[in-house]
């Protein structure tokens, strides 16, 4: 399996997301800029360019005609995806984390960090059809977890919320009223901060991963949890493959250890696990720093990953892994 080496970031990554053709891949890093990418051979198509901050997280609509990315400079921006015309710009009092599209893209639910006293929220916009009326109003705003909410995403059916952060609890949020459903237990969930979370296609369950060294999958109506794969690192970053029982988990220690270790002692690869059996299928190395960012492609016939060291590996499977016994 030969990677393919996407360097356009001069900083690290910080998150990957395919559009649901699988033909675009949509890159986040530190360095103000996210790009979009073919997804086949790695070839760079364009930039957005408008943000003076980090970009956090992104999101791309189902046809792929609009892209919505969260960043460091308190704004959150609607672009067009094809031309890279900024289209919208939602401003906030403190730094937008995540970005996530409903079904249907007809609202998007934003967390913001908290800051200068402001505490964290997760707030619903809805999205007008066209740009001209679009407006910057909140439709629900929750305000109550502690510390950053590192992601929030919308439950099945867009009825619910589910929010993680670090506080290391995974809350669902009724997405009507803001009110909170569930939590999730203390004993069994996340000890350290819930660094990502990732859900399925179906999104029936959904996989976090935390500083704690484990990454966990659960249920996405009940808050069950269904499954812990154990790592000798703490996960930055989690997929779940559409195709096969598997879930690709990335992480390594702090940046700020880094320079401190061999390539291999940073155990900066990624790992693959059987999503029903927890064990450990194989991993890929290659990146020289913490793998901050996991994406399947939505065929699941590749994936990709975006390290600290500021590229983005793109990854065809070999025949060979769509044959794995366990």
């Amino acid at each position: 399996m030969r990677p393919i080496l996407m360097k356009g970031h001069e900083r690290p990554l910080t998150f990957l997301k395919y559009n649901r053709e699988g033909d675009l891949l949509f890159s986040c890093a530190k360095d103000h800029t996210p790009t979009v990418w073919f997804a086949d051979d790695g070839q760079r198509l364009g930039t957005y360019r408008g943000h003076n901050g980090a970009v956090w997280c992104c999101d791309v609509s189902r046809d792929s005609t609009r892209l919505i990315t969260g960043s460091a400079d308190q704004t959150v921006k609607l672009w067009d995806v094809q031309t890279g015309t900024q289209l919208y710009s939602f401003n906030f009092n403190s730094p937008a984390r995540s970005v996530d599209f409903s079904i249907g893209d007809k609202l998007v639910v934003i967390t913001t960090d908290p800051f200068m006293g402001n505490p964290s929220t997760i707030q619903v916009k809805s999205i007008a059809p066209h740009p001209s009326d679009q407006t910057s109003d909140s439709v629900l705003t929750i305000k109550g977890p502690q510390g950053r909410i590192n992601r929030s995403v919308w439950g099945p059916l867009n009825k619910t919320i589910i929010s993680a952060g670090e506080d290391s609890v995974i809350r669902i949020w009724d997405s009507e009223t803001g009110q909170l459903l569930k939590e999730s237990d203390k004993e069994s969930g996340h000890q350290k901060t819930i660094s990502s979370l990732c859900m399925s296609a179906d999104k029936s369950h959904f996989l976090t991963g935390s500083g704690d060294k484990s990454a966990k999958l659960w249920d996405s109506r009940t808050l069950t949890l269904l499954k812990t794969y154990v790592m000798d690192r703490p996960v930055n970053a989690c997929a779940i493959s559409p195709l096969l029982d598997h879930v690709v988990i990335g992480g390594g220690q702090d940046a700020v250890n880094v320079t401190m270790t061999d390539r291999r002692a940073g155990k900066f690869e990624a790992k693959f696990y059987h999503k029903i059996l927890q064990d450990e299928i194989g991993g890929v190395k290659g990146h020289f720093g913490p793998i901050n960012a996991l994406a399947f492609n939505p065929d699941g016939r590749s994936f990709s990953s975006g390290g600290e060291d500021g590229y983005v590996r793109l990854h065809h499977f070999d025949p060979e892994y769509f044959s794995i016994r366990m």
